[in-house]
């Protein structure tokens, strides 16, 4: 089973592409370590403002996978907001 989860930010203080991918960098090096996750910037666009970022996880348990994935997603908002960004929407699929 594997679970995705995408997370889409808003990064209203970003005047340039550097200061989005602080936060971008930030938020997917902080995930990794703490939880057993793999994370990538998906549509990395030239909008400074937003970011979309996906996480994956690999289990042969779905409820083990539901349970990660929703306290990455809390742990995803905590850090965007600790960085200056916000978490605008986000969804869970399972493969």
């Amino acid at each position: 089973m594997i679970a995705h989860l995408t997370v889409e930010l808003r990064i209203e203080h970003a005047q340039s592409l550097k200061d989005k991918r602080q936060v971008v960098r930030s938020l997917k090096d902080r995930l990794r370590a703490h939880f057993n996750v793999a994370t990538a910037e998906m549509d990395s666009s030239n909008l400074w403002n937003r970011a979309t970022i996906g996480i994956v996880s690999v289990s042969d348990s779905r409820d083990y996978l539901e349970g990660l994935m929703k306290t990455v997603e809390r742990a995803a908002m905590r850090i965007a907001n600790n960085a200056g960004a916000e978490v605008v929407d986000s969804f869970l699929e399972f493969l």
